[in-house]
């Protein structure tokens, strides 16, 4: 989905983001690693790089069988996005390492228009195999349904 480069914007794609992943019957735990990975993707896309032609950003994701990948291009910046160390009484600098923690695996892709920072996320699913868990009452059944995202690549 392609989005203003404005801060209102994390909420519109943390919102579509959980929504999928509710749809598809993910755990509520699993949902919300990803809310926060999508919402820290995209406040440094919006904080520290340059947009996307048309001052936009592009958040994607695609939800697979037992694990999401989520995305997050922007039109690049100085500097090479990079999880650190900062001091503990820095105000900020976190947001990487809080992607690092929560996904299996994450990373930075450049290309001729910009950076897409990407990290992949268990996605276990509510009564699915190895889970004691049942699915609640108000969840609707759902399909998994993936977006075919030419950026995820």
């Amino acid at each position: 989905m392609h989005l203003p480069c404005a801060p209102a914007s994390v909420a519109v794609a943390r919102r579509a983001l959980t929504d999928e992943l509710r749809a598809a019957g993910v755990t509520d735990s699993a949902i919300g690693d990803a809310a926060l990975v999508i919402s820290e993707l995209l406040s440094n896309a919006i904080l520290h790089a340059y947009p996307l032609p048309g001052e936009r950003v592009l958040a994607a994701w695609v939800v697979g069988t037992a694990s999401v990948e989520l995305a997050v291009s922007d039109g690049g910046s100085p500097t090479m996005p990079q999880a650190g160390q900062p001091s503990e009484f820095a105000v900020g600098g976190r947001g990487l390492g809080i992607v690092a923690h929560l996904s299996q695996d994450w990373g930075v892709r450049a290309d001729d228009v910009g950076l897409t920072v990407w990290a992949v996320l268990d996605a276990p699913r509510f009564g699915g195999a190895g889970s004691d868990l049942s699915r609640p009452d108000d969840r609707p059944d759902s399909t998994l349904r993936a977006d075919p995202v030419a950026s995820l690549g």
